[in-house]
């Protein structure tokens, strides 16, 4: 009996140290279960100290081993709070303007009546163009605007369920649009760029805030004066920094990595926002703020008195091209 207990101990012991050397870890842990088996101290440092934590991964992408990004952080605070507030100042403050303008100033009114005689404006390609990028823009504008207002705006008028599907709709017309918007972009920048380049008259029209201000007597320009050139600029310029962002917000893996795409993202937004309160007024001029003015996108001819009011040089060179009529309405005014 008490070789055999001796037999079994020795047995006992031999599996022990078998299991010792097999599983080093273990026996590690068994001695020392607090020695650094977990750097909370490292990952708090990082963080402080601003560093990105990342992990290891056996995928292609790159960024998906980011496991915590600080500026992250900073990036989820600004669309949260900060970009609502440059979104509400921006446009909210552009209506507030618009209709103080429009109680001070009223309709900017055709000074001598409409002579009924009319001039080709916009040719039907022009048009078409406009209205293009005009349309596709609004839907960019709203469905953009549900990300940083709708759940404030929309979602208690609507309910959770409705304003899921909305903005699950909103999401992808925002996506397929900009496409055609790009196209636009880039035709109207093609047909309209030799008549908005900025030159000595355009100085003299702001100089005198284009006649717009009071009820005096409208500056000379060419086919569009420098607040029309102003606002071809911002479409221009704006659109292209739009359409570069939003390219890398539709391909997100473009970018080299995240903090790269939490630019662009942030681009992305304060342009638009800045961008819809520009178009605002000019919806507002080319609508309800100027008399005659719609017709121009409308039907494309405007009328004689209208043009020469507005764009005297520009009818002149049409008059003397036999593109315009002379005029001969006694209610029209002679170029200026």
């Amino acid at each position: 009996m008490p070789s055999s207990l001796s037999n079994l101990r020795a047995l006992c012991a031999a599996i022990a140290l078998l299991f010792a050397f097999a599983h080093p870890a273990a026996a590690q842990l068994s001695f020392k279960p607090t020695a650094e088996a977990v750097q909370e101290d490292k990952l708090l440092n990082a963080l402080k100290e601003g560093d990105k934590i990342t992990g290891r991964i056996s995928i292609p992408d790159s960024m998906a081993s980011s496991l915590i990004q600080p500026a992250g952080r900073d990036w989820r605070d600004f669309q949260r709070s900060k970009l609502p507030i440059i979104g509400g100042v921006a446009i909210l403050g552009m209506l507030v303007l618009l209709a103080v303008f429009l109680m001070m100033r009223g309709r900017i009114r055709v000074d001598h009546g409409f002579s009924g005689t009319k001039i080709l404006r916009f040719a039907s390609f022009e048009r078409f163009t406009h209205w293009l990028t005009a349309s596709c823009f609004i839907v960019l504008a709203l469905s953009g605007l549900n990300i940083s207002f709708g759940r404030v705006l929309i979602l208690p008028l609507f309910g959770a369920g409705a304003f899921a599907t909305m903005s699950g709709y909103a999401k992808i017309a925002h996506d397929y649009l900009a496409f055609p918007f790009m196209l636009g972009l880039v035709i109207m920048f093609l047909i309209w760029i030799k008549d908005n380049i900025p030159g000595k008259i355009d100085w003299q029209w702001i100089k005198q805030g284009g006649g717009i201000l009071s009820n005096g007597k409208h500056p000379p320009a060419r086919r569009f004066n420098a607040g029309q050139k102003g606002i071809f600029w911002i479409v221009i310029i704006g659109g292209a920094l739009m359409s570069v962002s939003g390219w890398f917000l539709l391909f997100p893996y473009l970018p080299a990595n995240v903090t790269a795409l939490q630019f662009w993202t942030v681009i992305h937004a304060v342009i638009a926002m800045l961008f819809i309160a520009a178009m605002l007024a000019h919806i507002y001029i080319g609508s309800v703020g100027m008399e005659g003015a719609f017709d121009a996108m409308g039907t494309g001819e405007v009328d004689l008195n209208w043009a020469k009011e507005h764009h005297s040089l520009w009818v002149a060179e049409e008059q003397a091209k036999g593109r315009a009529p002379s005029g001969s309405d006694t209610r029209a005014v002679p170029a200026e």
